[in-house]
């Protein structure tokens, strides 16, 4: 047995094994012969834990010990699961994540790692357990997969954060025993550039709040969900502006959206729905008041029109190929208006503009063109 002083000992056995063992004496309790109680407690071998992080931990066993705490005690109530953790650090980001990513993230670990590795204390994973989670599902499902493995990692580092795992994040970097190959990304199908002006006047044709709610999602370029839970509280009519705040952004930065004659001509053919959302579900919630339109909303309305092959959130793409094909836009200024991050994390604190004025000239032409009011070729570059 080496001390280290304070407790702490570097204890090699003859067969050459080194593990740490922290030695301390617990403030006023006795054994039942009236003897100091002592107690000894295993910090791990030499080769996983370092010197400095046996200080540490067995710092904390002394500041146990001074209390009047038994450590052993006190590290078996800090015992917790790998899906109490997870739990812990969902319900402390919740509110800081948007609504759909909360749920994902959560519905990915209670899918793919709680039956696996949920109940073992969070401090006993290792890779294979990790490698257990992944591999069922790396070829099958590579993109969720990759996402998996990304949030067990969040969860290790929480826990490493609360003193809770002292070991390197085994899901970290590269994880060699699973499969590597090529994955190709499938893209959301999308509607041809060409094609869209047909689409809207098929769109224009139709009733109801989806249909009006679609319309105005293609003219301002937004997301799903930043349509179905815009409100009034957002817009400026006035300087013709809707400001979705970051909460609601994926980005999780505040984004001002130009609005076009058109689209404030949608605005006002929804006015008086409801006095918050401005694209309200026609279900009322148990108290009578206003819901949000489910996701589920636009995918129906597509089988109503008969129309196969495309979802919302390909219009976004419909509208960078005609950024690219025929507006010939500055990448820029297109990136700008889907709401994407452009250059580096140093370039963009530079550039802290939003291209607000040009945005507004590009979804301008936009709209004319969408509304079948121009032609298809609309230049848009810089001067």
């Amino acid at each position: 047995m080496h001390s280290d002083g304070e407790g702490l000992y570097l204890h090699v056995t003859t067969s050459g094994t080194r593990s740490w063992i922290f030695r301390g004496t617990i403030k006023g309790r006795t054994t039942a012969t009236g003897k100091p109680y002592r107690v000894e407690v295993g910090l791990g071998s030499l080769s996983d834990v370092g010197l400095a992080a046996a200080r540490d931990v067995a710092s904390e066993l002394r500041k146990h010990c001074r209390a009047g705490v038994n450590p052993l005690d006190a590290r078996r109530r800090e015992r917790l699961s790998f899906e109490q953790v997870a739990r812990q650090l969902h319900k402390k980001e919740a509110t800081a994540w948007a609504k759909s990513h909360s749920t994902r993230w959560l519905a990915s670990l209670e899918t793919f790692a709680f039956p696996k590795i949920g109940t073992r204390p969070v401090e006993d994973i290792r890779r294979p357990d990790v490698v257990s989670v992944l591999e069922p599902i790396w070829r099958s499902h590579h993109e969720t997969a990759r996402k998996v493995k990304i949030r067990v990692a969040q969860v290790i580092d929480y826990a490493t954060d609360r003193g809770l795992y002292h070991e390197a994040n085994p899901a970290r970097g590269v994880i060699r025993s699973l499969e590597t190959f090529e994955h190709i990304p499938k893209h959301m199908p999308a509607l041809p550039w060409r094609q869209l002006p047909a689409f809207i006047a098929q769109l224009q044709a139709r009733d109801g709040v989806s249909a009006r709610a679609l319309e105005f999602a293609i003219l301002t370029c937004g997301r799903s969900g930043e349509i179905r839970g815009a409100r009034w509280g957002e817009i400026d009519e006035g300087a013709k502006v809707w400001e979705v705040p970051a909460e609601r952004m994926k980005a999780r930065r505040a984004h001002r959206v130009p609005l076009s004659d058109a689209a404030l001509a949608i605005l006002d053919s929804v006015r008086g729905l409801d006095p918050v959302l401005v694209f309200p579900s026609a279900q009322r919630d148990q108290f009578g008041g206003a819901k949000i339109m489910s996701d589920m909303a636009f995918s129906a309305l597509f089988k109503r029109m008969k129309v196969e092959g495309i979802t919302t959130h390909g219009f976004r793409s419909t509208f960078r190929d005609w950024c690219s094909e025929s507006a010939r836009a500055d990448f820029d200024i297109a990136e700008a208006a889907l709401a994407h991050a452009v250059g580096s994390a140093t370039a963009r604190a530079y550039a802290r503009s939003d291209l607000f004025d040009r945005r507004r000239a590009l979804m301008d032409a936009w709209s004319q063109y969408v509304t079948g009011m121009v032609g298809q070729v609309v230049q848009m570059v810089r001067a």
